[in-house]
Order: C-alpha cells, then sequence, then structure tokens
C-alpha cells in the first residue's frame, strides 16, 4: 500500500449516476461498471467507503407541489438512497468482494446502523462499506453526508464522480469555450461561486483540509489513476 498515494478513500457517487441512458431508475451495465472499478481499488489494498445518493429514484425536492411535506419528502430521498445502496452491494458481491451497507436510519433487517468505530472496522477488514440514507436527518444533502463521513472514518480524500472530467468556469456541456481548473483552493471555489458541493458539506470539508477531487467517473480508468497519485480531474485543497 506504500505505493499508493490514497489509502482510505471516501468515493461520492450521485443517484443519477447509476441510470445510465434512462431517466429514471438503475441500470445494471452502470452497476457493473462501478463495481468492477471498485473492485479494481479493493484489489489494489484501498480502503473504500461510498456514499450514495438517490435521485434517480426520488429526491426531496420533488415533494415540492405534491402537498408532500418537505421533510416527508426528504425522508423519503433518504429510503431512495438505500434501494441504490442495496443494487450496488449486489453488484460488488456479485463481483467477489466483500461489503458492508450502513444505513443512518435504522432498518436492521436490510442493513447495518451505521456506527463510526464499526464503519472504521470494516474498513480495516477490506470490507467495502456502503453508506445510504444520508445523515439521517432532513435538510441535508448526500454531499453533506460525504462530507461528515469522510470526517469520521479519517478519509484521505473525497473523490465525486460526475459527468465531466474536472471543475469548468461554466458548465461544459453547454459553454464549448469553458475553462478546466487542475487545481484550486476552498477559498477561489467561494469566491468564484462554482458549484461543487452544497456550502454545509463545502464548509465540513474546508473546515478540516479534506481533499476533494471532481473526476469523470465514466472512465473506468480514473479511480486507479487517482489513488496512485496520477493528476485527475481538479484537486481542491487548502
Amino acid at each position: 500500500m506504500s505505493d499508493l498515494k490514497y489509502q482510505r478513500i471516501l468515493l461520492k457517487l450521485s443517484g443519477e449516476s447509476l441510470m445510465g441512458d434512462q431517466k429514471f431508475g438503475i441500470t445494471s451495465t452502470m452497476l457493473n461498471h462501478y463495481a468492477q472499478q471498485i473492485k479494481e481499488l479493493v484489489n489494489m489494498g484501498v480502503e473504500v467507503c461510498v456514499v450514495i445518493g438517490g435521485g434517480n429514484i426520488f429526491r426531496g425536492i420533488q415533494a415540492e407541489g405534491t402537498g408532500i411535506e418537505g421533510v416527508t419528502g426528504d425522508y423519503m430521498g433518504m429510503l431512495a438512497t438505500v434501494i441504490n445502496g442495496l443494487a450496488l452491494q449486489g453488484a460488488l458481491e456479485g463481483a467477489g468482494v466483500y461489503t458492508r451497507l450502513m444505513t443512518a436510519l435504522k432498518m436492521e433487517n436490510v442493513a447495518e446502523p451505521y456506527i463510526r468505530r464499526r464503519a472504521i472496522r470494516h474498513l480495516e477488514k477490506k470490507r467495502v462499506v456502503i453508506c445510504a440514507a444520508g445523515t439521517g436527518n432532513p435538510y441535508f444533502t448526500t454531499d453533506s453526508a460525504a462530507a461528515l463521513r469522510a470526517r469520521e472514518i479519517g478519509a484521505d480524500v473525497i473523490l465525486k464522480g460526475t459527468r465531466v472530467d474536472g471543475i469548468y468556469t461554466a458548465d461544459p456541456e453547454k459553454d464549448p469555450s469553458a475553462v478546466k481548473f487542475v487545481h484550486l483552493t476552498f477559498t477561489k471555489v467561494i469566491s468564484l461561486g462554482l458549484q461543487v458541493m452544497d456550502m454545509t458539506a463545502f464548509t465540513l470539508c474546508q473546515e478540516d483540509d479534506m481533499p476533494i477531487i471532481v473526476f469523470d467517473i465514466n472512465d473506468p480508468e480514473n479511480l486507479r489513476r487517482i489513488v496512485a497519485g496520477e493528476s485527475v480531474g481538479t484537486l481542491v485543497k487548502g
């Protein structure tokens, strides 16, 4: 493990990343895509914790206009992340990777309750820990859950997988003149108004100087290259 730059990582996956070309739901193609990448990291000796979103099934903000109370909508979104967590767990174990699904909301029939020391012990035993149900509280996003869990488990870095290969001056899918940043400080991100994470999550990372790497998750080589120390995507630090 001495040749790895990052030995314990927090991988943040959005629920939308599981949709593939669909407009909602989960595709086996994307599940297997992530399972194989995570398996490669485990084989390299990396300790992997995954925080997964639920936007492919339900987002709390969807409750607006439906008559569903906002807090209830947030809890519905948390449950959606558990569905995704179970799906990812199934794909990983199908690939021969030992996992533990841990939830911030108690549901012992399908997952372990999240307990910090237990999560760390699973990581030390080379099990992939999948954290679902966000922080277990309404009003907080899964980005906030990722920042919180990363600090709790002592992760070396947060890896945020997206559809583009880093942070740009504008949305590169809409503005072809957008320029990519290779490195940014927390202060620079705030001054430029760049949307890396929501402000609660970003502040948690800034307080602990937790590095964040935003990268293209669709490239199957990127995770391996990042933990090996190569410059991939955009690094936010310091």
